[in-house]
């Protein structure tokens, strides 16, 4: 080796595990005549990189400019290395584990090579379910640990074929160094459960009943689908009747880009996530006269859209059985109401088995389930933008890095509804795949196992557990039996939080916290919210009117509960409140009668401040939506309602919403009783619903923009975060970012985190690992 010659060390962190980093830097380093090694280190890839100078900084240029198409790179350390050993050619080793930070790549889906490769009749991957390479393919969902290699995934019980192997260990195959690997002759392999065709007979099976008026279910990357012809009305309504489904809107997978187009309205922007790597759900715009039954989103002007990402997927449009299948399938979860999507054969005969015709699965497991992640676009001053409604396949784990410097490992455990978890280390923060509603006790079972897969494969052992405040959540309970120091925070804290740390705001801001239900620090149900908050502290300085829930968790569900109740308040003459809610028809007199007996005893009646449960009052009070059959189905009712509307009055001014005031602690009160008692006499006076649906969320968003500025006078604070589920509401959050913006607030938006309750663990994280710093900051 020439005395000229000099040795760098290159540590690359981020996604570089499982995205073809390794084999790309060793194409690199040949082509520029650079000796050396390239290595997983579990935390990073590292690489030693020897020449002439020259050639190392065209090295180093190369890999920061053109790296994997799938890596992202977040930081680079580049040193020299004074006593180098020297190398006669560049070789990928053996991976070693050390310490660090850990990036784990989400999976991917299925590139064009592939899925040309995939129809291509003379390719021995023709029509190979489980076809992948460098760029594409599982990668989170089949890995036990770091650093990712086979022997550490679930592909280690398929070993390789000599053509496979050749193509693993040749730099110019696109397949080099790619773990999940294989073809027909050594990979896994379909079969229907309880019966006997396997390989290529049971996918054809399967197409046959789907395309005959069957379900199926479908084992795909991370878990199972239930799947049938979404143009065939009939066996779209027997899936909903199967599935305790009947209003819900179901996704559909269409076989291409041009079946999306026929169907929905999209932009440029939203073809390119629908058609890029990671193909999460997509809320689209329905078009008129398109194929879709209408079962699919009933009463709904958008339809949620994807396109195949696995290949089992793609062939279940396209194979040479000669059958004939629609361009549109329902791809629904494959799970029982409540429970965590199935992924292995037990749990979907358990489940699945009444719901599907035929179960078409593989012998590949899936270590880690991942539920479809599912994306809607806001659109704020003309801009539209992602605006994510649950975060998981393709997206988690994917850190969320703070420029705060903290130093600590945290687990949060998430809330009740729409459960994911965070494991925070140091200043990144991974946020989990979606695991669902932990009131079954299967959800729960999930994220007990997920939680201690992620912990060992991010090699964190947290110092303390971070949980709602709520002592009743399964998800609080679960916290406490993990022998950890337990750190309860606020759930609508959480909220705020999570919304800032996703946008690495770290300083006081004004946070809006609307959502459902949450645990208040006074024991009451919290859900309309105004906090002064930062990553440490937080104070209640404002919240919507409180009034009566009659009716504990069935007013969650009936809205016509809540409607009654802010009609009581207004109306204390017996007589004519009932006969105000009989004429509104929001219940009958058996009804009306128990729940003002609850009002005046005070049984099963709590003090609330839920914005949630004000839409659904709204909801019922307006005649849209009387009672919900799954979470928010009011509120959407509500907000299509006001959105149809608007289309036809885009430019109609609202009434003027009631002033602000303030009680007797200092704390801005919007006054929504009595604003919700004069828009159910407007409706008594004949005016449109519509309008009125309209008005509610102009009205409201105006409260809430009067209420900000009203605490701005007080603590010169111009920053405001809007978070938690009633900001899933487009509308409301499209009219309060504009107006507060119009009155020069700077506004932080959610994008990637949901505002809903899937995004509160990276703000019980967050919050979490600040409290932690403190201490030990004081203890020093």
């Amino acid at each position: 080796m020439n005395d000229v010659n000099i040795t760098h060390r290159i540590r690359l962190y981020g996604i570089v595990q499982g995205v073809g980093f390794r084999p790309t830097v060793s194409r690199y380093a040949k082509a520029l005549g650079i000796c050396g090694q390239v290595s997983n280190r579990g935390a990073w890839v590292e690489v030693l990189a020897q020449g002439t100078p020259e050639q190392v900084t065209a090295f180093e240029k190369q890999i920061e400019n053109a790296p994997p198409e799938r890596a992202t790179v977040m930081k680079t350390e580049i040193k020299a290395v004074d006593r180098p050993i020297y190398f006669d050619d560049f070789q990928i080793v053996d991976s070693e584990k050390v310490k660090g930070a850990i990036f784990v790549s989400p999976d991917i889906a299925i590139c064009d090579q592939c899925k040309t490769e995939l129809f291509d009749p003379d390719n021995r991957r023709y029509l190979h379910p489980f076809i992948n390479c460098t760029n594409c393919g599982p990668r989170l969902t089949i890995l036990d640990e770091l650093p990712y290699d086979r022997e550490r995934t679930s592909m280690k019980d398929f070993p390789m074929c000599s053509d496979c192997a050749e193509e693993y260990t040749d730099p110019a195959s696109r397949r080099y160094d790619a773990q999940p690997v294989c073809c027909p002759s050594c990979g896994p392999e379909l079969y229907l459960l309880g019966r006997a065709e396997r390989g290529h007979e049971a996918m054809t099976k399967t197409r046959r009943i789907i395309a005959d008026g069957g379900i199926a279910a479908v084992k795909g990357i991370g878990g199972f689908h239930l799947c049938c012809d979404a143009e065939n009305a009939a066996v779209v309504a027997r899936l909903r009747h199967l599935k305790h489904r009947p209003h819900k809107p179901l996704a559909v997978m269409m076989r291409d880009e041009a079946a999306v187009r026929r169907e929905c309205v999209i932009d440029a922007g939203q073809a390119r996530i629908l058609t890029g790597h990671q193909k999460p759900i997509l809320l689209l715009e329905k078009k008129k006269g398109g194929r879709l039954c209408e079962g699919i989103a009933p009463g709904q002007l958008t339809v949620g859209v994807m396109l195949p990402y696995a290949p089992v997927q793609c062939l279940l449009f396209d194979y040479d059985d000669g059958i004939d299948m629609p361009d549109s399938l329902v791809m629904t979860s494959g799970n029982a109401a409540g429970a965590a999507i199935c992924h292995n054969d037990a749990e979907a005969q358990r489940e699945l088995s009444h719901f599907a015709d035929v179960i078409l699965s593989n012998d590949r497991p899936i270590v880690t389930r991942a539920d479809d992640s599912v994306m809607d676009f806001v659109t704020v001053d003309g801009r539209r933008q992602p605006y994510m409604i649950r975060r998981s396949r393709g997206y988690a784990p994917l850190p969320y890095r703070v420029s705060l410097p903290m130093h600590g490992q945290i687990l949060a455990v998430g809330g009740e509804l729409k459960n994911t978890f965070c494991i925070g280390h140091d200043q990144l923060f991974y946020p989990s795949a979606y695991v669902g509603d932990l009131a079954d006790v299967r959800t729960l079972n999930a994220l007990k196992e997920s939680t201690a897969r992620m912990l060992t494969l991010l090699k964190v052992k947290p110092q303390a557990v971070a949980c709602d405040l709520h002592p009743r959540y399964q998800s609080t309970r679960f916290a406490g039996t993990l022998g950890l120091p337990v750190m309860p925070i606020q759930h609508h804290y959480a909220h705020i939080v999570a919304c800032t740390a996703e946008n690495d705001v770290d300083r006081p801001v004004i946070g809006l916290a609307f959502d459902g239900t949450g645990y208040g620090d006074d024991g009451t149900i919290w859900g309309g919210e105004l906090f002064i908050a930062d990553w440490q502290h937080y104070k209640r300085v404002g919240h919507i009117e409180s009034f009566w829930q009659l009716g504990g968790d069935a007013a969650s569900k009936e809205g016509w509960r809540i409607a009654a109740a802010l009609l009581m308040a207004e109306h204390p003459d017996p007589e004519e409140w009932e006969a105000l809610v009989l004429s509104l028809g929001l219940c009958d007199v058996k009804q009306a009668r128990v729940l003002k007996m609850m009002a005046e005893r005070k049984i099963n009646a709590v003090r609330s401040t839920s914005a949630g449960r004000l839409f659904d009052g709204a909801a019922a009070g307006l005649g849209i939506c009387r009672e919900s059959t799954f979470e928010g189905e009011a509120a959407m009712a509500l907000e299509t309602a006001a959105e149809m509307y608007e289309a036809v009055h885009p430019d109609e001014a609202a009434h003027l919403s009631p002033a602000v005031t303030e009680n007797a602690s200092g704390q801005v009160v919007l006054p929504t009783t009595a604003w919700f008692n004069d828009l159910i006499a407007r409706k008594a006076t004949g005016e449109e619903t519509g309008r009125l649906a309209y008005a509610f969320h102009i009205e409201l968003s105006e409260m809430m923009i009067s209420a900000c500025c009203r605490i701005r006078e007080r603590c010169s604070i111009d920053t405001v975060a809007l978070s938690g589920g009633v900001f899933q509401n487009k509308m409301l959050t499209r009219l309060t970012a504009e107006g507060l913006k119009a009155r020069g607030f700077e506004v932080l938006l959610h994008k990637l985190v949901p505002p809903n309750d899937g995004g509160i663990a990276l703000g019980q994280a967050v919050a979490a690992m600040s409290r932690l710093q403190n201490t030990t900051d004081q203890q020093k």
